[in-house]
């Protein structure tokens, strides 16, 4: 079997195991297979890049596991046409699933070296909708507000005002809510006229949502 056909062996593998552990929708599960996970990963732990677990990169943070990134990019619910805003890149992973599902993605991370990172995996997959910046991604970007979603990919007690301030109306931001050092809520929630509606999902367990920026740990 060729490298190609084993990586596609693999994805086909890799999307039916989300299915089973309950990601249902197709366009999340399209774009999941889509993304070379193993690209994202550190060559000592590759076997593992299409296992669910979460896995450790570079400035002491992790990529979530698999079924949680389908998780709350179907709660997520992105059009083509929409502007979405992520705070915390990471390995570039989730922006990456994004960029297929969207019209434009931004990711901020307060790690310079992650940033440098993703925006060169963006660059090899091809993916000229996605932009990376160096920011405190607690005050997120107004000057490149307003977003249609915003996808919080670190732990906070309570979800920034300022984020909820560049949130478009109709718009939906998504994040884990609780305690960084104890299980989080993965929520879900929709500005509309009246105000803020809010969905509790799941349990998760996310690395703390963080002030200020840093070129490495």
């Amino acid at each position: 079997m060729s490298d190609m056909s084993a990586q596609e062996t693999e994805r086909a593998a890799f999307v039916r195991a989300l299915r089973h552990r309950g990601a249902h929708d197709e366009g999340v599960l399209r774009a999941m297979g889509l993304v070379p996970r193993e690209l994202f990963v550190d060559p000592a732990v590759r076997a593992h890049a299409y296992d669910d677990v979460a896995l450790p990169i570079a400035c002491g943070q992790t990529m979530s596991q698999p079924s949680v990134v389908a998780e709350m990019t179907e709660a997520l619910s992105v059009h083509a046409t929409h502007r979405v805003l992520e705070v915390g890149t990471g390995s570039g992973y989730q922006a990456s699933v994004l960029a297929h599902l969207a019209g434009e993605v931004l990711t901020l991370d307060r790690y310079r070296a992650l940033v440098s990172d993703a925006a060169a995996r963006f660059q090899v997959l091809g993916l000229r909708n996605v932009t990376a910046l160096v920011s405190d991604g607690r005050i997120g970007m107004p000057a490149r507000a307003p977003f249609d979603r915003i996808l919080v990919t670190a732990a906070t007690s309570e979800v920034p005002r300022a984020l909820f301030d560049q949130l478009r109306p109709d718009g939906v931001l998504v994040a884990p809510v609780g305690e960084p050092s104890a299980v989080q809520t993965l929520v879900r929630y929709q500005k509309g006229a009246g105000g803020l509606s809010e969905t509790r999902l799941s349990a998760v367990r996310f690395v703390p949502l963080l002030e200020g920026v840093s070129a490495t740990l």
